[in-house]
């Protein structure tokens, strides 16, 4: 069956960039001969039937906003089968042909499911800050995340340098430490402990053992969130009762990491990677996520995209450790 319709939805958790992929997707669409339908509020906008067709004039004016404006949502009923019955019907409904969906791991295992029960073309664009999506180098909001927290730290630095404080500082990355550890490594942090480095060493261990205090007075520590050891407050309550003689801070980053503008990076690469998807289609894909390796476009199927085990370079350990000095 020749797709003539396409719909796109973002979905899980916002990230920066995600509007400028929503405007190549549409505007490459309609290049190609195809009608557009936006869904809202992800997978929950195909339950629900919250969707409106797109004109080129509807992606106007927000390559350069933040967020998404197809909104998103997390869909406990697209979970069951009886929700993705009631979603296939309103595609039908709708006649739209094949999905272009923009979300991280989450969003994509449900694409996946999706398009083998039904038999529905599904693309996906890797559209998370944690950037821990595999097959693809980056993912899109990655950057302008990076940027943000760099921004914070520099500031945070300023007053852990006027109260000589040892400030560990929250950032977001659930079980990827890529967050952590590049922005460590960019904003002279003295160390980050990460999922990936989670061995038999104690990580705060060794580095209260590197002499941190030495040759500085303050100190900043870049910490991935985790549900298995608790973050920043973890470790700032094991300072306090092991090594009461610092002064201890702590900052949760929180959600200012997902706002704000795209970087030129991210709208670059939202834009190569929407308006690759279109081709995907063209070309008679499905189940794949487009994706960006050594700069060239690439097709990772989804099974392989929601592998939880992207590498991390240890390497950038010892550079932060060597740096830190």
């Amino acid at each position: 069956m020749k797709t003539k319709c396409i719909g796109i939805l973002s979905s899980g958790g916002d990230a920066p960039g995600m509007n400028a992929a929503v405007r190549a997707i549409t505007r490459s669409a309609i290049y190609n001969g195809f009608s557009v339908k936006a869904i809202y509020r992800g997978y929950e906008g195909l339950i629900t039937g919250e969707i409106e067709e797109f004109k080129t004039q509807n992606v106007s004016n927000i390559i350069q906003k933040g967020g998404t404006i197809l909104k998103t949502a997390r869909s406990k009923e697209f979970r069951t089968p009886e929700g993705r019955q009631v979603a296939y019907e309103t595609l039908q409904r709708e006649g739209i042909d094949a999905l272009v969906i923009i979300g991280g791991d989450g969003s994509l295992t449900g694409a996946r499911i999706f398009g083998e029960e039904y038999n529905i073309p599904c693309i996906g664009l890797p559209g998370t800050i944690d950037n821990d999506l595999n097959g693809t180098d980056t993912t899109i909001g990655y950057d302008t995340a990076l940027n943000t927290i760099i921004e914070c730290v520099d500031k945070i630095r300023d007053t852990a340098t006027s109260h000589d404080r040892l400030f560990f500082v929250e950032v977001m990355g659930r079980d990827a430490g890529f967050l952590a550890l590049n922005s460590a490594l960019a904003s002279g942090a003295e160390a980050a402990i990460i999922p990936e480095d989670q061995t038999d060493s104690d990580q705060l261990e060794e580095f209260i053992n590197r002499g941190f205090r030495k040759s500085k007075k303050s100190s900043i520590v870049i910490v991935a969130e985790s549900p298995k050891d608790g973050g920043a407050m973890h470790y700032a309550d094991r300072v306090k009762n092991e090594y009461p003689q610092y002064d201890v801070r702590v900052t949760i980053l929180g959600h200012i990491q997902r706002g704000g503008s795209p970087t030129a990076n991210d709208r670059i690469l939202a834009s190569r990677l929407g308006a690759a998807a279109i081709e995907a289609i063209l070309d008679g894909q499905r189940n794949v996520m487009v994706g960006i390796q050594d700069n060239d476009i690439v097709y990772v199927p989804f099974n392989k995209a929601i592998k939880k085990d992207k590498k991390i370079d240890k390497g950038l350990i010892q550079v932060l450790n060597q740096l830190s000095i």
